[in-house]
């Protein structure tokens, strides 16, 4: 294992009526942007539960916020903060108003002339917004993270950033909130959780045995449950353990002290902009053929991943991981996923679009071990576009 520091200062208030607790966990000094998506949080009464918590304070809302959260969209928020005055944010809903309000959190206290350096520059923030959230749609685990993800459309970019001023201060889970979401959501969210996992995982044997057996445990459960998730919407237990498992892949805990991949996610997220398709089936269109690309530098934890999630038998090595990628792309398709780019539709150029636009922004060094680079990157794309 590597040397390592691990802190969480979100506090998680999980269950069903949790969403209350924001009254006791913002103070009433607070004046409030309450922020959220479409209009799935008035539908299912969330956002009323909201509005009856902060009955005592000070709050205005915006709401709008798209599935990929835009800059443009994000700064009408940051006006809107800035002329009210307003020192709190609280977004309501799935992992892109979160990440959309963690921007907003910064370019609302950020002194330079354009925000969008904080995304595309990396400007320092000193400072920020204190937010908190209640998540809707289980997957990207940003609501207990300092990570967030949004485009730019005039530019036809996304891009990831992050900083520890970013961690929501508190999170309400509560598994009841999930209900009403389409199948297609929550399909996409059991895929992003597993393969939030899977690029910490599948990387390398590092005798981190407790992070490893906690990896495979979320794993094993995104397995279980992710199909009982669909077959069963009103299933308290299948979706609070769902909730559970998404924020627990990528809230830090199973991460440290280990190689770290996130090349899946940096096509995934050249998919989405290009193309506009869901975050969760970008993912999972890219993963098993980034897998079969680089299986020789991946082979001894492949191995691994066959033996102890889907207990295959290693007499066999090479058949035991094909197997272990065919299992794992049953296992997407359970969720009413896509595993290829050809199954999508998307344009041939793709093979030769993307790793361009990696050369241009200098993404040429991905992986755990630096050695993905665009020639790799053009090599998985034409293999998701072959399938």
């Amino acid at each position: 294992m590597h040397l390592f520091s691990y802190h969480n200062p979100t506090t998680i208030f999980f269950g069903k009526g949790q969403i209350i607790a924001a009254r006791r966990a913002i103070p009433e000094r607070h004046k409030i942007l309450v922020l959220y998506g479409g209009g799935s949080v008035k539908k299912n009464s969330v956002l009323d539960q909201v509005r009856a918590a902060l009955n005592k304070h000070t709050f205005l809302e915006f709401g709008g916020i798209e599935p990929n959260p835009t800059y443009e969209t994000l700064m009408s928020a940051v006006e809107l903060a800035r002329r009210e005055e307003l020192d709190y944010l609280f977004a309501v809903g799935g992992g892109s108003v979160i990440d959309g309000a963690k921007f907003v959190a910064a370019a609302a206290a950020f002194d330079g002339a354009d925000a969008w350096d904080i995304v595309e520059k990396h400007a320092p923030i000193t400072k920020a917004l204190p937010l908190a959230c209640v998540l809707t749609l289980p997957g990207t685990g940003t609501e207990s993270n300092s990570n967030a993800v949004i485009s730019h459309a005039a530019k036809g970019v996304k891009k990831a950033f992050a900083h520890p001023l970013l961690y929501p201060k508190f999170a309400v889970l509560d598994p009841t909130t999930t209900y009403t979401l389409p199948a297609r959501q929550i399909g996409n969210g059991v895929v992003d959780a597993f393969v939030h996992v899977a690029e910490q995982y599948m990387t390398a044997t590092e005798q981190a045995m407790v992070q490893d057996r906690y990896a495979e445990a979320l794993m094993n459960t995104l397995i279980e449950i992710g199909p009982q998730t669909l077959q069963h919407p009103l299933d308290y237990e299948s979706r609070a353990n769902f909730m559970w498992a998404a924020n627990q892949a990528l809230n830090g805990l199973i991460g440290v002290g280990v190689l770290q991949d996130w090349s899946t996610h940096a096509i995934g997220h050249e998919v989405t902009a290009l193309y506009g398709i869901d975050h969760g089936q970008s993912l999972a269109a890219v993963l098993t053929q980034n897998w079969r690309v680089r299986r020789k530098a991946k082979r001894a934890k492949l191995l691994q991943y066959a033996d102890r999630i889907w207990r295959l038998p290693l007499v066999d090595e090479e058949k035991a991981i094909d197997q272990a990628i065919e299992k794992t792309i049953t296992f997407f398709e359970k969720m009413g996923l896509k595993t290829s780019l050809a199954q999508l539709g998307v344009e041939a150029a793709v093979v030769e679009k993307i790793p361009q636009r990696f050369e241009v922004s200098g993404q040429t060094a991905l992986g755990e071990r630096d050695d993905v680079t665009p020639v790799v990157v053009k090599e998985i794309l034409a293999l998701s576009m072959a399938k």
